[in-house]
């Protein structure tokens, strides 16, 4: 059966063990790879790609128990207490997550567009790319 326009289109995700499984709207309103020094160490990588959404936009559908949080209600890294993956993370005082786009079972419609935070990023890291680059946040966009 084919969608109407709409619909919006669900995208599911989950942790790498599969305790915790979240589904979010194909609908985010921004993406990047974050080079941020938080980031990195949260990830254990050179940059974390995210895509950012309204909050209330992701559901967590299994293993709410397992979810560990490292933070407050106002932001927050969302791990699972069993294998460590970063979920997302709940930024802009607490209204939007930013859903680490690799445990996205679906594939988005969104791609990161930008590198941001690229003033902390790994020194062993080179940007290979021709996506803007900003000291830190993106501006005008």
């Amino acid at each position: 059966m084919a969608m109407s326009s709409s619909e919006v289109r669900l995208l599911e995700g989950a942790c790498f063990c599969g305790a915790l499984r979240y589904r979010v709207e194909d609908a985010f309103l921004y993406a990047a790879y974050c080079h941020c020094s938080q980031c990195r160490r949260t990830t254990g990588s050179a940059f974390k790609p995210f895509a950012g959404i309204e909050r209330e936009k992701l559901v967590l559908m299994q293993g709410l128990e397992e979810l560990l949080i490292v933070g407050d209600a106002q932001g927050h890294d969302a791990h699972c207490s069993h294998c460590g993956s970063l979920l997302y993370s709940v930024v802009r005082a607490g209204a939007f997550a930013h859903v680490a786009m690799g445990t996205l079972v679906d594939a988005p419609s969104i791609r990161p567009d930008k590198h941001i935070f690229v003033g902390s990023k790994a020194s062993w890291f080179t940007i290979t790319d021709d996506l803007p680059q900003f000291v830190e946040h993106a501006t005008g966009s």
